[in-house]
């Protein structure tokens, strides 16, 4: 009772404080029914609020005097309040009428769809009001609301403990709650955010996610971004992908007509909206925005529906209509959690063409003001635009009165301590001891979790040990591991033990030091999993994977050196030798069918190895260069990504040099060039090109050969831009020159959602085209057609294809299987 009594005591303080310069007020329908997200401002000015989920309102105004309060809500009448005020607080409930939607006679009469004509008018003006917006700066605040119902206690064997403790006795209650503050500023494609105040429900040093960046949801655009790019309504080619239908039209406070439009896809699982919008006469802007779009059509996996809504004011100084309002809700449900959210954003003090200096925007799109989440109630209560509905309100309190219970060492050793416990299972899968307060952990991965097979070491298993020490203020991380390999069938233990160490979460300077021996495949991308070689070894005798010894010493380190610029650089010594088959176990037999040697330029030598005994020292300088790239800064870290119009160019030199053997020694440079991104409404273009040339290379061990992501399994796993789907996995190897090109499009359902019955399909058309060219061979390519995002309902992972190859007047095909996330 204690807690409960000081909660109330809490909110009636902050509620004191809240009303002591605002206008507030409920707005409820003829039913007195509360009505949620009504838009409330001052006559003649973007200055305004909104209702929260219970119909309650703030309005902040500094001064008394007489003011025109406009109440705006779509389906209800505007409705007009003048009001004298000589002090506050001041409390004013309102009662909104439903509209009165008319459809005029002549349009009903009319031989073409009314609709059909007001959509081309605003088409027409689309890129005209896009302009007006592509340089202002404004005020945003944000509030996101996640809840969870009916959350089930455990997943995959893990207990999933009370989630935060936003949960009540029915396991359902709030998993998020966070409000955001911030300064925004546009010119065109560049964006700045500077968040002034963020908080987050139970977490002190938390920073919320529901930035502006994230909703910048634009309509006057072709395609808007959500996921996946949704055609616009007023796309340029939106008549292709929508039909409309005029519901009526009314009057808004400012004797603007509004026309209301209905949206319908004319095939729903196209990338499009369904819903409404309303198209000012005349001017054919937006005056509101009320449309869904599933989760099936985003492709955005948990997520059953959205719907988005937006308002816009018009702006007397500018003449322009603004967005002041947006509200985006939803519902999920995925792995047996669902529930529903809520992000509402507002808009406001709107300058439109400041005038921004040349330079004025950098790459940063996104910071943190010092000490932004260390705001005080106070100053969350005199500028939070829309008021806390109770249960809001409690999930603040409550959560902020346990977190220093749950940041405590006692609290935190309590839970380490169910999930430390040693069972059974442990021994099967592996153990992990915990250390939450003091940020360690202690991990023992079971040899069994990682049995596999192979010819060289017959069945083997790994048992490891790792130690992890993170700093979440500092940004660091310290990795001590150890592994022991062990065949059964060659009878060698084979150690590595690895130390790493991160300086900090900005550039991310990295270095690692690792030495050991391993049986290590030629190609050291490792095409060839563990599991697959197993499956394809044991059950139809093709022992694909091909190993070497390697006793190695091996330095790495990597910094970003500028934004953008990133080094990769790898110093080591190794010592190699051949290694040969030592297992012809097999599970089924198959007649006519043999394993093949160890030996990848040999496979039917089972006497000599593929290279010599020798020893070499390593070096092998890389950087990444992202065009273009953005970074958000947090206090704690800095995150980088790369905008789908710039490509990203790698550039690499490797230098074997000192080896036991003259003709070892090597120099190789090498070039990439990777981008994916939309092609309108068209899908998803990608391409990754990779070249190379080798110097003074002539004799040097098939170890340092460049090798290329084959597969023999039929079974593509992994990027499908950086591997083959038939190529053989050593044919080309090649110590001379090479081009490497990997090209796929991706319809996003642009072909398969218009062709009939397959459309029940919800697939993709994926296209592929291989290009592989070498100074030893004549080019290899190959041409692949998919279909993806195959599966039931929810999980839609699988990917088929017919494959053709092409090679010195040879041709194959074959079926290829992936799983695609």
């Amino acid at each position: 009772m204690k807690i409960l009594d000081n909660r109330l005591l809490l909110l009636a303080l902050l509620f004191t404080v809240v009303t002591q310069a605002q206008i507030t007020g409920r707005v409820t329908d003829s039913k007195n029914e509360p009505l949620a997200f009504v838009n409330i401002y001052l006559e003649g000015s973007l200055t305004g609020t909104i209702t929260n989920d219970n119909g309650y309102y703030e309005l902040d105004i500094s001064q008394t005097g007489t003011f025109t309060l406009i109440y705006k809500f779509l389906g209800f009448r505007t409705r007009k309040e003048t009001v004298t005020v000589s002090t506050y607080p001041y409390t004013l409930d309102v009662v909104l009428q439903e509209e009165e939607i008319a459809l005029d006679e002549v349009q009903v009469a009319a031989t073409e769809n009314p609709a059909n004509e007001i959509i081309r008018n605003a088409i027409a003006e689309r890129r005209r009001h896009r302009e007006e917006i592509m340089e202002y700066r404004a005020d945003f605040y944000s509030k996101g609301l996640i809840r969870i119902k009916d959350a089930p206690e455990r997943i995959l064997g893990q207990d999933l403990g009370d989630l935060g403790g936003g949960l009540d006795s029915t396991r359902s209650g709030i998993l998020y709650l966070s409000e955001t503050i911030s300064e925004i500023e546009r010119q065109n494609n560049e964006f700045n955010e500077k968040i002034i105040a963020s908080k987050v429900s139970g977490d002190d040093n938390g920073f919320s996610f529901n930035n502006a960046s994230d909703v910048e949801f634009n309509f006057y655009e072709n395609s808007v971004e959500f996921g996946t790019q949704l055609i616009s309504p007023i796309a340029d080619n939106a008549f292709s992908y929508y039909r409309y239908r005029l519901l009526g039209t009314f009057y808004d406070d400012q004797n603007n007509l509004i026309n209301q439009i209905e949206v319908i896809p004319r095939r729903p699982g196209d990338r499009v909206f369904a819903g409404i919008i309303y198209i000012v006469e005349n001017s054919w802007a937006f005056y509101a925005i009320d449309v869904k779009v599933t989760g099936e059509q985003t492709q955005i996996l948990p997520i059953d529906t959205v719907r988005l809504t937006q308002n816009f004011n018009y702006d007397v100084t500018s003449k322009t209509w603004l967005k002041v309002l947006q509200r985006m809700d939803f519902q999920y449900s995925i792995f047996g959690f669902k529930g529903d959210g809520r992000f509402t954003a507002g808009y406001k003090n709107y300058e439109l063409n400041p005038g921004f200096a040349k330079g004025h925007f950098s790459n940063e799109i996104l910071s943190f003001d010092t000490d932004a989440n260390k705001k005080d109630s106070t100053y969350w209560q005199a500028l939070r635009p829309v008021p806390l509905t109770q249960e809001e309100s409690e999930d603040y309190v409550f959560k902020d009165s346990i977190q220093v219970i749950r940041k405590s060492q006692q609290y935190l050793d309590s839970v380490d301590a169910k999930g430390n416990k040693f069972t059974l299972g442990s021994l099967l899968f592996g153990y992990t001891y915990t250390n939450s307060f003091k940020e360690k952990t202690y991990t023992l991965t079971s040899p069994v979790a990682n049995v596999a097979f192979n010819t060289v070491q017959g069945w083997q298993g790994t048992l490891g040990l790792e130690y992890l020490k993170l700093s979440e203020e500092k940004g660091t991380r310290l990795n001590l591991a150890g592994q022991l390999n062990y065949g059964l069938s060659d009878k060698r233990l084979r150690p590595v033990v690895s130390a790493s160490y991160r300086f900090n979460n900005f550039s991310r300077p990295y270095l690692s030091l690792e030495i050991g021996n391993q049986a290590a495949q030629f190609n050291e991308n490792n095409p060839i999993t563990p599991f697959g070689n197993t499956l394809a070894t044991l059950f139809f005798e093709s022992n694909l994977a091909k190993f070497y010894d390697r006793s190695f010493a091996e330095l790495n380190y990597s910094q970003e050196l500028v934004n953008g610029i990133y080094l990769f650089a790898r110093f080591s010594y190794e010592d190699r030798s051949s290694l040969f088959n030592t297992s012809d176990y097999v599970l089924i037999d198959n007649e006519g069918i043999n394993y093949t040697s160890n030996n990848p330029l040999a496979p039917q030598d089972f006497i000599n190895g593929a290279i010599e005994a020798h020893n070499i020292l390593k070096l092998s300088i890389n950087t990444r260069i992202r065009f273009g790239q953005k970074y958000i800064n947090y206090p704690t870290g800095r995150f980088s990504y790369s905008p789908d119009r710039y490509p990203t160019l790698y550039l690499g030199y490797e230098k074997g040099f000192a080896g036991s053997e003259a003709e070892n020694n090597f120099d190789q440079l090498k070039i990439r060039l990777s981008q994916d991104f939309d092609v309108g409404s068209l899908g998803r273009f990608g391409y990754n090109l990779r070249a190379g040339t080798f110097l003074n290379a002539e004799g040097i061990s098939f170890v340092d050969f460049q090798h290329f992501n084959g597969n023999r399994t039929r079974i593509t796993r992994g990027n499908y831009l950086n591997s083959f789907f038939l190529l053989p996995y050593y044919e080309f190897s090649t110590n001379r020159d090479y081009f490497e090109g990997h090209f796929e499009h991706n319809f996003k359902g642009a072909i398969m959602n218009r062709i009939p019955l397959l459309k029940h399909l919800k697939s993709n058309l994926i296209l592929n085209f291989n290009l592989l060219s070498t100074s030893n061979n004549l080019p290899y390519s190959e041409c692949g057609i998919s279909l993806g995002n195959l599966g039931w309902k929810k999980f839609r992972f699988l990917r088929v294809g017919y494959v053709f190859r092409h090679f010195e007047g040879r041709n194959e095909s074959g079926i290829n299987f992936g799983i695609q996330f």
